[in-house]
């Protein structure tokens, strides 16, 4: 239903009026070129509001990994720009038992948070302060990725930010940093231009120091997050994320990314101006 998406999605949102947008993405998870897993995530973009939700299950293989399904959902607002989150909920079944996330925000700022179970304080595990809970997004809006101003949406700038995510549990900044462009061609959707970052992973909070992946990821330079947009809006999302592990490249990779401009009804642009 979305032939003219590459179209629509690379024009910019000032020049096509009052608009909003969605998209509806699913993904497959492989881990050293084997699929262990699936994804979706779906969002709805408004002028001043959105909404999220992303769901997903990875099986184990090998012995190595355990079985996992995981849901999260957030909302917020959209101020000059930008998603604001204001409420947060992630649940994640696995082998270790239920992990559970309820999250309120105003303003970047953590004003509610009920996080089941409690974590155990490791000695190694570098305590989560109030600081750590001020000036951040959850990890679901953090995907939601703005690009300011007028310039073309598909440009470096995409990757010129630091994304300062709290889940709940841990407080970790990602640093984007523009390496090239490239395309996407997903099975269904959209099929055009990506904006690939190399990734930094760095822990600040509710981590634990001594663990071996930690180690790993922040020492890792070959994250790669490949972003395409959204019809409608100045916003991106990834498309494809590539992240070193220590048995293989893990994999998130669309399959389907459909996504539309949907313009503002004008009964409310109308009520808006008045």
């Amino acid at each position: 239903m979305l032939t003219a998406l590459a179209a629509a999605g690379s024009m910019p949102a000032s020049a096509q009026g009052h608009i909003a947008g969605r998209f509806e993405a699913r993904y497959d998870v492989t881990l050293a070129g084997v699929t262990i897993g699936t994804g979706t995530w779906i969002a709805q973009i408004g002028e001043t509001q959105y909404t999220t939700a992303a769901s997903g299950q990875v099986a184990g293989i090998l012995r190595a990994f355990g079985s996992a399904e995981g849901s999260a959902a957030a909302t917020g607002t959209i101020r000059d720009g930008r998603p604001v989150p204001a409420s947060y909920a992630g649940h994640v079944i696995s082998d270790d038992g239920d992990d559970e996330v309820r999250m309120s925000l105003e303003s970047g700022a953590v004003t509610g948070l009920a996080a089941t179970p409690t974590l155990a304080a490791d000695a190694d595990r570098v305590p989560v302060t109030d600081s750590d809970r001020r000036g951040v997004m959850d990890p679901i809006s953090a995907g939601l990725i703005p690009v300011p101003g007028n310039a073309d949406v598909m440009s470096t700038q995409a990757c010129d930010r630091t994304l300062p995510v709290f889940d709940g549990r841990q407080r970790f900044d990602v640093r984007l940093a523009f390496k090239r462009m490239d395309k996407v061609k997903p099975d269904k959707g959209y099929q055009g231009p990506a904006v690939v970052c190399a990734v930094r992973y760095e822990p600040r909070a509710g981590y634990r120091r001594n663990r071996v992946a930690v180690k790993f990821l922040i020492e890792a330079r070959d994250i790669e997050m490949w972003l395409v947009p959204i019809a409608g809006t100045r916003l991106l999302v990834p498309a494809r994320i590539s992240v070193p592990t220590l048995i293989g490249t893990a994999v998130l990779d669309a399959n389907r990314f459909e996504t539309a401009a949907q313009p503002t009804p004008v009964a409310d642009t109308a009520a808006k101006d008045r």
